[in-house]
């Protein structure tokens, strides 16, 4: 997880490293199996826990809101789709968003297909969610969707305001439970977007989004990449925006749950492992 130096202090590390929540849920877990975890010892059984966590297996098979509740869960959760599912892109195989929601599912049982389009829209451009895409687009896209989907969204109601004339300093910064309840765009929005191709000026967009991170208190993209991406063109688009920071290799290596792309597909041990099947 995390690294720290000497000068953290004890609540400042146990804020950051989310310890509280993993023990908390460690504690749930066991008086809910409690006859199946005291049979090898209460010790051993935290030191497993603790252990998948540290290994990123803990989120395996675990509900939604477990698996989003920290950034580690987020990543962790990332980091195994890649690996069950690598031998897809290895084929060159090109699945709908339908089969991508189905394959999150059978490590998530309730992922929201919701999240599933929201990435689907990033590398499609629109709301032909239907067509289909790579595995290497999509898991960028997915990545970059469900690691900052609180700070996307926000963007994406200073982009509408903005479109629409509107000042966006009224925007309501989502927070973590609550943004399960907020709405997926529309077909009536997408179709308002397509119908203004011309986007948005990046500038007033570049300066709305760095007053936005100034007060949000959930992750965010870097700025500086943020800012690099919306300085390289006159007018930009909401989802070309979104598909630019997807690509961008700082935001990949800031996560920390993917290979580079040219990388992405390589995977000795695995290989190894599908070689003794």
């Amino acid at each position: 997880m995390n690294r720290f130096n000497s000068t953290v202090s004890v609540d400042e590390y146990l804020a950051d490293s989310n310890v509280l929540f993993y023990l908390n849920d460690a504690v749930t877990q066991l008086l809910e199996h409690k006859e199946e975890y005291t049979q090898f010892g209460v010790i051993r059984y935290f030191a497993e826990y603790f252990s998948s966590v540290k290994n990123s297996n803990h989120i395996l098979f675990r509900e939604y809101n477990y698996i989003r509740a920290t950034p580690h869960n987020r990543a962790s959760f990332i980091r195994v789709f890649w690996r069950c599912y690598r031998q897809i892109g290895k084929s060159g195989d090109l699945l709908s968003m339908i089969e991508y929601r189905s394959l999150l599912q059978l490590l998530c049982p309730d992922f929201p297909v919701e999240m599933v389009q929201s990435a689907a829209r990033i590398v499609l451009m629109d709301d032909a969610i239907d067509c289909l895409m790579s595995f290497s687009d999509f898991l960028y896209a997915f990545q970059l969707q469900f690691y900052y989907q609180e700070f996307l969204h926000s963007v994406l109601m200073i982009y509408q305001d903005l479109l629409a004339g509107k000042s966006p300093n009224t925007v309501i910064v989502p927070t973590s439970t609550s943004i399960e309840q907020l709405p997926s765009v529309t077909a009536e929005e997408n179709d308002k977007e397509r119908q203004q191709q011309d986007g948005v000026e990046p500038t007033t967009l570049a300066q709305c989004i760095d007053a936005l991170c100034d007060r949000f208190k959930h992750s965010h993209p870097s700025r500086s990449c943020m800012r690099e991406i919306l300085e390289e063109t006159d007018k930009v688009c909401y989802y070309s925006f979104l598909m630019s920071l997807a690509k961008h290799e700082t935001i990949n290596q800031t996560i920390g749950a993917l290979p580079s792309r040219a990388e992405l597909l390589i995977d000795p041990e695995m290989d190894q492992e599908l070689d003794k099947l």
